[in-house]
C-alpha cells in the first residue's frame, strides 16, 4: 500500500520512518517533508493545509492511507475532508479535534467527564481577567490561550502582576494571534509533568507507554516554555498502578464523554498530565502525536504501526494484539536554533549528520531542516531530534548525547540534561 503522511517536523520524520517498515507498506510520501523525510520517504511540495491538491494528489497517485501529524490540519478538518473524498485518513474528525483547537472546550470535557483536572475559568475579554485576578488570591496562575499556539500559548505566573502582564500579552497584543481572543485562567498545579498517549478508535483504547517531556527551554527547566527541548521514555514516573488508573479514570472517560457530545474520537489522544501529591491532574489533552515523545515512542514500538491505524479506523483496536515493546528505554534530545522560542535565522549548513548516523542504536529525526543542493539547512527553530536506546536510561542518555555532540551548525545549542529527572529517581529508588 501506498501512504502519505501530512507535516514536515520530527514528528513526521519518525511516522515516515516507521510506517515504511510496514511490510504492507511499498511507498511513503510526505508532504511537505522535510530534509530527513527525503532521505526515509519521498517529499511532495504541497501544503499540510491545501486539501484540494492533497486530494488530488491522493487520487492521481493511488494513495490508501493518509497520516496526519500536526494538529493545525486536524482542527481544519483534514480527515472530514479525505474521508469525503473516499480516503483513509488517520486522526480525529474536526469535531473531536478541538480537544485541542480549544482549551476551553477541553474544560468542559473534563469536568462532564468527571476527569480530575485544574480549576479554570474561561474569559472573553483582557478586562474581565484583570477583574478576576485583582479579587482573587494573591497566589499562582496558568493563563492559556484558547487556540492553537504550536505549544507556547501558556503563560506560568508567580504573582498578581505576572499574571495580568500574561493576560495583556495573551488577549490585548495578541502575542499568539487570534488563539488568545479567549483564554483560560487556571489554578497553578504542583508536580511533574508526564505524557501518556493512547490509541482509540473511539470505543477500545491501547494506551502507549509513558513519557516525559522537557517543555521549558533550558536547563533546570527555567525559561520559556518552548514545543519540547527533550523526551524520554518510559517514564518511571508513572507506574503500572497510575497508568490503569489514567486509563480507568482519564482515557476511557474523556472518550466515553466524547461520544455523548456526538464528538467520537479515532487517532492518538495524547493527556499531559501533572503528577500531583493528590494523584494525577490533566493539563491538557492534544489530538496527535506529541513533538518530541513520538520519536523516542515509535523509536521502541515493535507493533506495525500500519495495523494499528487500520484497525482504529475501522474501529476494530479490540481485535488487536497487545503493543510489543523494545525493553530499552530511548532518549530523545531536540537540537534547537540560537533565539528559539523567540526569532532565529535560517539556512545553516549542519555538519556531522553523517558521523552520527553511524553510531549504533542511535537516529536523527529532521525537524527545522531542508535540503538545498545536497546540504542539510536549519530551517526551523527546533532543528534536529537526536534519538538513542540504551540498556539504561542513563546508557540511552550518554548515546543520545555522544551523537549530539558530532553536530553542530552555527549557533545550534540544547539543554544538557534531558532525562536526569528519571536517572536521579532510578538512583534513589
Amino acid at each position: 500500500m501506498k501512504v502519505l503522511v501530512l507535516g514536515s517536523g520530527g514528528r513526521e520524520h519518525a511516522l515516515a520512518w516507521k510506517l515504511g517498515q510496514s511490510p504492507k507498506v511499498s511507498k511513503v510520501y510526505v508532504a511537505p517533508g522535510n530534509s530527513g523525510t527525503a532521505l526515509d520517504a519521498e517529499n511532495v511540495p504541497i501544503s499540510e493545509k491545501d486539501f484540494p491538491a492533497l486530494i488530488q494528489f491522493c487520487k492521481k497517485t493511488g494513495i490508501d492511507l493518509v497520516v496526519v501529524g500536526p494538529e493545525a490540519p486536524l482542527a481544519a478538518g483534514a480527515v472530514d475532508a479525505f474521508a469525503q473524498a473516499g480516503i483513509r485518513a488517520f486522526g480525529p474528525s474536526k469535531k473531536a479535534a478541538r480537544i485541542e483547537g480549544s482549551k476551553i472546550f477541553c474544560k468542559e470535557v473534563l469536568n462532564k467527564a468527571c476527569v480530575p483536572t485544574a480549576r479554570a475559568q474561561a474569559f472573553y475579554s483582557a478586562q474581565e481577567g484583570y477583574r478576576y485576578v485583582d479579587e482573587g488570591e494573591e497566589c499562582g496562575y496558568v493563563v492559556k490561550a484558547d487556540g492553537l499556539a504550536a505549544g507556547k500559548g501558556v503563560v506560568v505566573a508567580g504573582s498578581r502582576a505576572e499574571t495580568k502582564e500574561a493576560i495583556r500579552q495573551i488577549a490585548e497584543d495578541r502575542a499568539f494571534g487570534d488563539a488568545g481572543a479567549n483564554y483560560l485562567i487556571e489554578e497553578r498545579l504542583v508536580g511533574q509533568e508526564a505524557s501518556v498517549l493512547a490509541i482509540t478508535d473511539g470505543h477500545t483504547i491501547a494506551t502507549l507507554q509513558p513519557a516525559q517531556d522537557h517543555k521549558a527551554a533550558y536547563d533546570g527547566d527555567r525559561g520559556p516554555n518552548t514545543g519540547g527541548m527533550g523526551a524520554y521514555c518510559p517514564a518511571s514516573l508513572v507506574d503500572d498502578d497510575k497508568l490503569r488508573w489514567i486509563e480507568e479514570r482519564v482515557l476511557l472517560p474523556t472518550v466515553a464523554t466524547l461520544n455523548r457530545l456526538d464528538c467520537q474520537f479515532k487517532g492518538v489522544l495524547y493527556a499531559g498530565l501533572m503528577m500531583t501529591p493528590q494523584g494525577p491532574r490533566v493539563l491538557e489533552y492534544n489530538a496527535r502525536f506529541g513533538d518530541p515523545e513520538c520519536q523516542p515512542l515509535l523509536f521502541r514500538l515493535k507493533t506495525d504501526l500500519v495495523e494499528l491505524i487500520e484497525a482504529t479506523i475501522d474501529e476494530r483496536l479490540s481485535e488487536i494484539e497487545p503493543l510489543v515493546w523494545d525493553e530499552r528505554p530511548a532518549v530523545c534530545v531536540v537540537m534547537a536554533s540560537e533565539g528559539y522560542p523567540g526569532s532565529y535565522k535560517k539556512g545553516f549548513p549542519i555538519s556531522g549528520l553523517e558521523e552520527a548516523a553511524k553510531l549504533p542504536d542511535v537516529k536523527v529525526f529532521h525537524a527545522g531542516a531542508k535540503l538545498v543542493d545536497g546540504q542539510v539547512l536549519t530551517n526551523g527553530g527546533r532543528v534536529l531530534d537526536v534519538v538513542a536506546l540504551g540498556d539504561s536510561v542513563a546508557d540511552a542518555k550518554r548515546r543520545a548525547y555522544e551523537a549530539v555532540e558530532k553536530i553542530s551548525w552555527q549557533g545550534s545549542w540544547y539543554r544538557t540534561d534531558v532525562a536526569d529527572k528519571e536517572i536521579m529517581a532510578v538512583q534513589n529508588h
